[in-house]
């Protein structure tokens, strides 16, 4: 019972990905000295105020960027039904106490993780590469990239980018159901053993009555 506990917590945990950033993208440059911070979430894509997006897009639109619109960015529609399907699966397979299915369902999240991420530096290379010929600030063979994880300047700018809030959800999901699954399979590993010796421990009960 009280890995099935832990397990459907964790199942459960992934749904925090609605309330925080699953990563941020920070633009630091001097004369923005408290930086300008880009929050991706599952479903839509945000900052510190209502109009971060559209300064970032002002922005981008000088060096032939596309504009980042995130009713046009088809993720933002579907992700957040793909969680919440893993939400409701993880909590039928706890309930269920199946170990195959405790660790199909850790390992289809991994799998999805893996992909997003695939993703994310397609969108990245995609907004960094396909520039427009006719921006303002043309370089020969510059681009503008953000990295998937860490720094990289950018002319005059400096991107950071780095798992946000959100991300601990995720860790939190994946530390405790595979807790459930450890917990489970030494239970299971250990039952065979108190199954073996508790005869033996009735037939040492038994022996004084018989003497």
């Amino acid at each position: 019972m009280k890995t099935k506990v832990i397990f459907i917590i964790g199942a459960l945990a992934i749904l925090g990905l609605f309330w925080k950033p699953l990563w941020r993208i920070t633009l630091d440059a001097p004369q923005y000295p408290d930086g300008v911070n880009m929050y991706i979430y599952i479903n839509k894509i945000g900052g510190d105020t209502p109009s971060t997006l559209q300064n970032i897009n002002i922005l981008n639109h000088y060096i032939g960027m596309k504009y980042i619109e995130p009713e046009s960015i088809p993720e933002l529609t579907y992700f957040p039904y793909i969680i919440a399907g893993m939400a409701a699966l993880g909590l039928v397979f706890g309930l269920s106490g199946n170990k195959k299915l405790w660790f199909t369902w850790v390992a289809i999240l991994a799998i999805l993780g893996a992909l997003g991420i695939y993703d994310y530096y397609l969108w990245l290379y995609d907004y960094g590469h396909n520039l427009d010929p006719n921006a303002a600030i043309k370089i020969e063979g510059m681009t503008y990239q953000p990295p998937l994880l860490g720094s990289k300047p950018l002319l005059n700018f400096v991107a950071h980018s780095y798992p946000h809030t959100g991300s601990i959800f995720l860790l939190a999901s994946f530390v405790l159901c595979g807790l459930a699954i450890f917990m489970q399979k030494k239970s299971s590993d250990e039952l065979p053993v108190a199954t073996k010796e508790a005869p033996k421990q009735k037939e040492k009960e038994l022996e004084p009555a018989l003497t």
